[in-house]
């Protein structure tokens, strides 16, 4: 029996080591991951799957070079200026394609193209355009998607071009657009003149091309890019080349805890979202955190009080209000004030005949008090 117990008794003391030893294991896998990993380089955020050094990063794609101030993608002297998790974008700088000349039609600034090559990313198709500015201007942007090529562009020419009057938009005097494809991981923008803007060197000795976030180019800031070297550029990120349905099925499957798979815009591959209710970094564990709704919004529930769920909110209502059908108020209890005036008109009438009953009885009595 004495035996029986000392074994026992090992037993547990072995069995408390293990755990302990596990635990200690994959807490200090986790601070491998974590611990000394730069989260910021410059004012960019770096959130993983991205990371400045090893062990910080899903994959060496996602690398992001920080000389202390600036971010690059690792092997390129492409500068990042965001990386977007929840649009599965990164916002790059890349060089635009200038061509001027002097009063006589001699080129002045050359330089009639510019190349971005990418090997692992894509450039967005929906946030990106070709822009195209100058009045003796003739643009095309050339782009291969594996094997095969694709050639677009546009010309822009005016006899008078008046600065002052540009719009936020193209109006078509003086500029040019187009769209370009999505999937694309490379373009060439060539740019040339007609008669080397000698019609029109008095106001417009310059021509310009780009392909460029749409958003954050106006084309009344047309005379800044005498001065201006680079434009951002949105490019589209994911994870791996499968698709949602077979990912969720591998073992590195890399949606955590209270997210799911979405589809990416880069044309293969995922993203991670949080389930709504949730905020955070999908692609860490227990990175996506619970949001308390009743704190981050005015009291949501009229006339009740709110209260946080796991990914969700309800409302608790006082006495005499119910829920409605949404679950975002309370709304009075119709039926409850209804069954309360039932119930005082039941008492009034009960105690109405009572009343009734008496004067009946004492005008009978008062009639033939012997009866």
């Amino acid at each position: 029996m004495g035996i029986s117990k000392m074994l026992m008794q090992l037993s547990m003391v072995v069995a408390i080591i293990v755990i302990e030893f596990c635990s200690n294991s994959e807490s200090s896998s986790v601070e491998s991951l974590n611990g000394g990993c730069l989260d910021r380089c410059g004012d960019v955020e770096i959130p993983f799957p991205f990371g400045t050094g090893e062990s910080c990063y899903l994959e060496a794609k996602y690398w992001i070079t920080c000389n202390g101030s600036s971010a690059f993608l690792t092997g390129s002297p492409i500068i990042v200026n965001n990386i977007s998790l929840r649009d599965g974008e990164l916002s790059v700088m890349q060089y635009l394609t200038r061509d001027c000349y002097n009063k006589q039609g001699v080129p002045d600034i050359i330089k009639p193209f510019n190349s971005i090559w990418l090997s692992d990313f894509t450039i967005s198709g929906t946030k990106n355009k070709f822009i195209a500015l100058g009045c003796d201007t003739y643009a095309t942007v050339v782009a291969y998607r594996g094997n095969r090529r694709y050639e677009t562009g546009c010309i822009s020419s005016c006899d008078y071009f008046d600065e002052s009057n540009l719009r936020e938009s193209c109006s078509g005097v003086g500029c040019c657009q187009t769209s370009i494809p999505s999937g694309l991981k490379n373009f060439t923008v060539w740019l040339s003149s007609y008669y080397n803007h000698s019609f029109v060197w008095k106001f417009n000795p310059c021509s310009y091309a780009f392909v460029v976030d749409e958003s954050k180019f106006k084309f009344s800031s047309f005379h800044e890019l005498r001065t201006v070297e680079t434009l951002p550029l949105v490019l589209d990120w994911s994870i791996g080349d499968a698709p949602c349905e077979v990912a969720e099925t591998l073992e590195n499957y890399t949606c955590k805890g209270k997210s799911e798979c979405v589809k990416s815009n880069s044309g293969s591959g995922y993203l991670c979202k949080c389930l709504e209710g949730y905020e955070g970094n999908p692609y860490l564990l227990d990175g996506c955190q619970d949001v308390d709704e009743c704190k981050s919004m005015t009291n949501p529930c009229s006339n009740g009080e709110c209260q946080n769920l796991p990914g969700s909110w309800t409302c608790t209502c006082p006495k005499g209000y119910i829920l409605n059908t949404t679950g975002t108020g309370c709304d009075k209890d119709v039926g409850s004030d209804l069954q309360s005036n039932n119930k005082r008109a039941l008492f009034l009438y009960i105690g109405l005949g009572m009343y009734i009953t008496d004067l009946v009885l004492d005008f009978c009595y008062r009639i033939n008090p012997n009866s």
